[in-house]
Parts: structure tokens; C-alpha cells; sequence
């Protein structure tokens, strides 16, 4: 059974996601929108991430998920990614402080 996170564990797990960084461009996974949602399967006590990729051929996936296993260290015991295309990720995802980020850098969005 899925269930959802509560907001403390919520916050938890986002934190530590900051610390998954899309190499091309320099920002968190978490405000360059590419987390489409986090849950708890009761099953399996497992961390379930629905993640996307900012296009399908992207040669990041193994990179992040690397990463995602590091950051999620003493935070949850187990955890998957399921890798997910639709919708397709589009700069709109992009959270304001993400777009914050892109501006500090530099970059338009």
C-alpha cells in the first residue's frame, strides 16, 4: 500500500534531495522540478521517488541516481526511483527558487 509522507519526513527527504545536482545545469533535482512525487509504500517500507529526467535521452540518469543514493544516507533505509516521462519535464517545473538560482547564474529559463 502507498501512502503519503508526512510533512516532517516530507521536509526531511527534500532537504536531502537538494543534494542531487543536475550536472548541465547546477541546480537540485528538487528546485529544477524533475521530483514528481514521493511516498511511502507500506509493503516494502520503501521510499517510492517518481523522478524525471529534463529530456529521455538525458546521460544524467545514472549520475543522478548515484547521487540520490548518497544524499539519502541516514535519512531512509530503502528507497526507489521510478523514472517516469509523462508529462514531460518543461522549464515551467522549475520551482522560484530554482528560478532564483537560474537568475544568480546567469542562465534564462
Amino acid at each position: 500500500m502507498i501512502t503519503a509522507l508526512s510533512p516532517t519526513r516530507l521536509d526531511d527527504i527534500e532537504e536531502a534531495l537538494k543534494n542531487v545536482k543536475d550536472l548541465e545545469i547546477g541546480i537540485n533535482v528538487v528546485d529544477l522540478g524533475l521530483i514528481y512525487g514521493l511516498a511511502w509504500d507500506d509493503d516494502t517500507d520503501t521510499l517510492v521517488i517518481q523522478m524525471t529526467l529534463t529530456s529521455a535521452g538525458c546521460p544524467e540518469q545514472d549520475v543522478l541516481a548515484e547521487q540520490t543514493e548518497q544524499a539519502l544516507v541516514g535519512v531512509v533505509e530503502r528507497y526507489r526511483i521510478n523514472w517516469v516521462w509523462m508529462p514531460p519535464w518543461t522549464p515551467d517545473k522549475i520551482t522560484d527558487d530554482g528560478r532564483l538560482i537560474i537568475s544568480v547564474l546567469g542562465l534564462t529559463t
